[in-house]
């Protein structure tokens, strides 16, 4: 006999609503602002549930309380208490929320839709068994493709693919999985050889893309990985330093990135990218969160132990106890690993708007993208 609890009632509920409002707005999106679409790849930064459909564990998932309980009220499989900052920017950009790949029964791509999977990164090693590694998601892209060419037509979707904007956030994991794994992984190569590898794997995959028609890449590059909460816990020199191996990683790599885009600029046709320092704006929100109105910016809003880095927000991680904040949009972090809603709210509005900001690299901002 099937049994039901009260949340997986409320979740298909949720789930049948969200698919008949995306599906209609989707259509009607289309007919009045053709050719304008958002498609989204990466890791937890951006996944807007595609790992509720697949066979992993509650590490890398975010489907349960109190996971989304700011803004829908109920937990969609994003890693925060509310949207991300792809949401904002599909806000921004006048179309819909861009849905999951993999949720069930959509199939109205005109607007987009996500491919990110929480816990990906750019080599397929990454957490490999647990999540939809990069690779995989830039193949499910192309099934999309053939979805719109179907739909619409060689002409017409080959209008939209280059029209549309293509936004990445991947690299993280492949950083943090050899330390939260103790894997042996960096010993074996140095640290610029390692970022090589990681980064190359990255550009394979957007040439790949590319070949499909994307011209317009706007990119997030790493986050400071060794301040995070979940990584400053573990840390042995001093209460409130960072691991300075995963930001001196981080570091590397986002130096290696805008090299590889820049080689990218001239080698594509059509290629052009914004890239968001997202490592610099994170850095400024740590360091002085009065600034930006909040009044914590180093401790999470939802876990355990020191910094509350322990992640075991929503008990479903191997530990019950956990601690949650009473306003989370006074925290920039919500676990020991993400940001809270108000967090990406104000990235995104940086992201679309640069004035006032210097976080944005290259001649692009994403809002000219959509222009």
């Amino acid at each position: 006999m099937m049994k039901f609890t009260i949340s997986s009632i409320f979740f298909n509920v949720f789930l049948i609503i969200t698919l008949v409002f995306q599906t209609h707005a989707s259509k009607i999106n289309y007919r009045s602002n053709k050719y304008k679409a958002l498609f989204i790849f990466g890791d937890s930064f951006l996944d807007a549930g595609n790992n509720n459909y697949i066979n992993t564990t509650s590490l890398d998932q975010a489907n349960f309380l109190p996971y989304g309980e700011t803004y829908f009220k109920f937990p969609t499989g994003r890693f925060s208490d509310g949207r991300l900052i792809s949401d904002f920017i599909a806000e921004y950009a006048n179309i819909p929320l861009v849905p999951p790949f993999l949720q069930p029964g959509y199939n109205q791509y005109y607007n987009g839709v996500n491919f990110a999977s929480g816990g990906a990164g750019a080599l397929v090693e990454t957490f490999q068994g647990s999540v939809i590694p990069f690779k995989t998601q830039a193949r499910n892209f192309k099934k999309v493709i053939a979805w719109l060419r179907h739909k619409l037509g060689s002409s017409d979707s080959k209008t939209l693919l280059t029209n549309a904007v293509y936004m990445f956030s991947i690299g993280s994991n492949d950083y943090l999985s050899p330390i939260l794994t103790n894997s042996n992984v960096l010993k074996y190569y140095s640290h610029s050889e390692y970022v090589s590898m990681v980064v190359g794997n990255f550009t394979s995959t957007i040439k790949e893309i590319h070949k499909s028609g994307a011209r317009k890449f706007a990119i997030l590059n790493l986050p400071p990985l060794g301040c995070l909460p979940g990584t400053r816990r573990i840390q042995s020199q001093g209460k409130n330093s960072c691991l300075e191996e995963l930001s001196s990683l981080a570091s590397i790599h986002n130096q290696a990135l805008y090299v590889a885009l820049l080689k990218l600029e001239k080698q594509l046709r059509g290629f052009k990218f914004t890239l968001y320092d997202l490592n610099s704006d994170i850095t400024q929100m740590i360091n002085h969160p009065l600034k930006y109105g909040l009044k914590e910016g180093k401790s999470a809003c939802c876990g355990s132990g020191p910094f509350r880095g322990k992640y075991s927000c929503g008990g479903k991680r191997g530990e019950k106890h956990f601690e949650l904040c009473h306003k989370p949009n006074e925290h920039l972090f919500w676990d020991s690993y993400h940001l809270t809603e108000n967090a990406y709210k104000q990235l995104a509005a940086r992201m679309w708007d640069h004035t006032g900001n210097s976080h944005t690299i290259g001649n692009y901002i994403i809002s000219d993208f959509f222009q």
